[in-house]
This record gives C-alpha cells, sequence and structure tokens, in this order.
C-alpha cells in the first residue's frame, strides 16, 4: 500500500482538525517536525492521537481576522508518526504527509482548534506510487541549488543529498528552503512532483541571483 497505508482518497478522514502555520509546508510523503506549545494546538494533538492521528497542514491568505485568517483553498494532510512529551509540557511529533486536500468546508464546531471538512479528489495522484526511473531533471535541480545555496549563505549535507532519491530531494527542498509563504503554496499546489520539480528549479535559479537584504547575521544557517 503507498501514501501512508492508503491507497484510495475514500479511505481517509473526511473531516480533519487543522494547524494554519504560514511558511511550513508538508508535502505527500515528507515528514515535518513540529514543536507544539500553544494549548489549543495541545488539544488538537490530544484529540488526533485519540483517534486516526491526521492534521491537516495549511497556510492562510488574506481575509478574515487576525485570531482568524481565512484559509489557503489547498492544504496537506498528515499523519502523527512520532510523538514526544517534554517535561514542560510541550508536544514534538513528527507528521508524516499523505495526501493534499481542498477545502471543502470549515466547520463552525466549538473546539478550540478549527476543523475543515476535506475534498481529495484533485490529488488522488499524491497515493500512487512514486517511479523514481521517471524523475528526470536531477543534474539539472543540483545545477540551480548549488549557486542559490552559495548566495544565502546556507550549507547543505551533499553527501546525504546524493545518496536521497531525486523525489525525496525535491520535497525536502520544497519544505526546507525559506521560501515566501506564496511560493510555498505554489509548490504545494502544483499538479504533481514533476510540476514541482519545475518550479523548484525556477524558485532556486530566481533566488540564486536575487539581491539579499543584510540582516546582520553572519551565521550561514544549515539545511537539516
Amino acid at each position: 500500500m503507498v501514501g501512508g497505508g492508503f491507497n484510495r482518497t475514500v479511505d481517509l478522514p473526511q473531516v480533519i482538525p487543522v494547524f494554519p502555520l504560514d511558511g511550513a509546508l508538508l508535502l505527500p510523503r515528507a515528514q515535518l517536525p513540529l514543536n507544539i506549545f500553544e494549548p489549543r494546538y495541545l488539544n488538537m494533538i490530544d484529540d488526533a492521537m485519540a483517534s486516526e492521528r491526521f492534521i491537516g497542514m495549511i497556510q492562510t491568505r488574506e481575509g478574515g481576522t487576525r485570531q482568524n485568517p481565512r484559509l489557503a483553498r489547498v492544504g496537506c494532510a498528515g499523519r502523527i508518526t512520532s510523538f514526544s512529551e517534554t517535561q514542560d509540557g510541550r508536544y514534538l511529533i513528527t507528521l508524516t504527509g499523505v495526501c493534499r486536500f481542498a477545502v471543502a468546508a470549515e466547520l463552525g464546531l466549538q473546539s478550540p482548534y478549527r476543523q475543515v471538512r476535506t475534498d481529495y479528489a484533485e490529488f488522488a495522484v499524491d497515493l500512487a506510487d512514486i517511479d523514481q526511473a521517471d524523475m528526470a531533471g536531477r543534474d539539472e535541480l543540483l545545477a540551480a541549488l548549488k549557486p542559490y545555496l552559495e548566495h544565502h549563505g546556507m550549507a547543505l549535507d551533499w553527501g546525504a543529498a546524493d545518496k536521497a532519491p531525486t523525489a525525496s530531494l525535491v520535497s525536502s527542498l520544497c519544505m526546507a528552503l525559506p521560501f515566501e509563504p506564496t511560493e510555498k503554496q505554489a509548490l504545494l499546489e502544483a499538479p504533481d512532483l514533476a510540476a514541482r520539480h519545475a518550479a523548484l528549479v525556477a524558485l532556486l535559479r530566481i533566488g540564486g541571483v536575487a539581491p539579499l537584504t543584510d540582516d546582520g547575521d553572519d551565521t550561514p544557517p544549515r539545511l537539516q
């Protein structure tokens, strides 16, 4: 079975809690570590752990209020695959992406966190097996990545990158690199992996030559 044990969208939960977090991107089959400390999201994790362990990561868009911003049209449903609690009451979890979803409706439930009704129909591709042989363009990706990292003063474990399957490398870079929220959303909404690969290469090429703003921090960030 694929997609975290799911091979049909009808098998996925139709109502899930969502964690609105701009700049955070979860993609199918990729893993996203999260440090949960707000009471409402601690409550959300408790409820998720007691049921199907599904949470939707989603960004926001213009509109709504500061406390209740409008949700983006598309998010990604993930399943909690790792959980631990710290001595000060925080939850350290890992979400593994399963399938993207469109927000069909937001439910007006009396819970401290937000919940949506999902529509997975246009994202069935996320549950299909990935044929690594079809993932062309690795050299093109690496050629665009190197000047981007140099320009932004970032380091990468090239040994690990060389060993990673191309599909996994694309997802990891999309999630880890400091793209703008709108760019992250465009990567999320790319129709399939090939389209996401092409969009990533385009962003790397643009970001590899764009002027930087000096923020006074001389420490180069490192991708995990």
